[in-house]
């Protein structure tokens, strides 16, 4: 089981990588779907093959929100704004990529002085959600139209979410439910603000927003 949540794992880092690679809008959204597939797999295979009520819930919510639910709002959202298919980057792609691998490496020589008050069924858990966290963290800082931080957010808080998952059997059954529906409601008022944008600037740039008009 354990070989099976580290190629899991693997699959939502080398997915990290790959959204700081991409230049369409579309295939990160796609991405972001996959990832919330691979999410919803994990609270079953920590439970180490021992089907529970609270993993099954955890699961199915997670596959609802992270990999049907949100993207959709994030297509939608895409299309009503009306908003280019191009990835705008404060950054080349390649510097991009670049800096990510350079901080999975960091997460991974974090992760060895790292230590957790439990027993965990993988040495993948705490480098890769440190990893998810600040690779969301750059996408949030270079990316530069407002629905493509959106997603940045999303990676860091997946990030977030896989590390509670490592410690599951310490954390609340309401507060992991609570964590996916914050989500939820995060990226569904992050959606309105960005048409407020779009009616005002006639532009989803940030760019725009720093400049003052009377």
């Amino acid at each position: 089981m354990q070989t099976v949540i580290d190629i899991v794992l693997l699959l939502v880092l080398l997915s990290d990588l790959y959204l700081l690679s991409l230049t369409r809008l579309g295939a990160s959204i796609r991405v972001m779907a996959f990832q919330g597939v691979l999410l919803a797999l994990l609270p079953l295979l920590s439970a180490g093959g021992i089907l529970s009520l609270h993993g099954l819930i955890i699961a199915v919510s997670s596959l609802a929100i992270k990999a049907i639910l949100i993207p959709r709002f994030l297509s939608h959202a895409a299309r009503e704004v009306h908003t280019g298919l191009a990835i705008d980057s404060h950054i080349p792609y390649g510097a991009a990529l670049l800096t990510g691998m350079g901080m999975v490496l960091v997460s991974f020589w974090v992760a060895r002085k790292f230590a957790l008050p439990v027993t965990v069924t993988s040495r993948l858990w705490i480098p890769v959600s440190l990893a998810g966290v600040m690779i969301g963290l750059l996408m949030l800082i270079i990316r530069k139209k407002a629905i493509s931080q959106v997603i940045g957010y999303l990676v860091l808080e997946n990030g977030i979410y896989i590390l509670g998952l490592s410690l599951a059997a310490q954390m609340p059954f309401l507060v992991e439910l609570g964590v996916l529906l914050d989500v939820f409601a995060g990226v569904f008022i992050m959606g309105i603000i960005m048409n407020h944008i779009k009616n005002y600037f006639d532009d989803l740039d940030v760019d725009n927003l720093t400049i003052l008009k009377d």
